[in-house]
């Protein structure tokens, strides 16, 4: 089964672009709402995780956190099972 990954993001927002590029790298697919597009899903974003700042990473409905967080998951071997769970 593949993982069910959610971004919450801008356009133009610096981490949220190193986050794409991020996860294309490592072939993750994933379902981006571009917050400057879609304004009222940043009120779900908030719901979701309590957070008001870009990207917001969510996988399996579980909130990762951002940018670093997934990163640091990564780089200890945990992104791979949560993303194959």
């Amino acid at each position: 089964m593949t993982a069910k990954v959610e971004m919450y993001a801008t356009s133009f927002c610096r981490h949220c672009m190193d986050a794409r590029e991020f996860m294309q790298a490592k072939g993750i697919e994933y379902e981006e709402y571009l917050l400057d597009l879609m304004p009222l899903e940043k009120n779900v974003m908030i719901e979701r995780c309590g957070q008001k700042s870009v990207p917001q990473i969510f996988i399996n409905d579980r909130h990762i956190g951002g940018l670093s967080d997934l990163k640091m998951l990564d780089s200890v071997g945990k992104l791979d099972k949560l993303l194959t769970s």
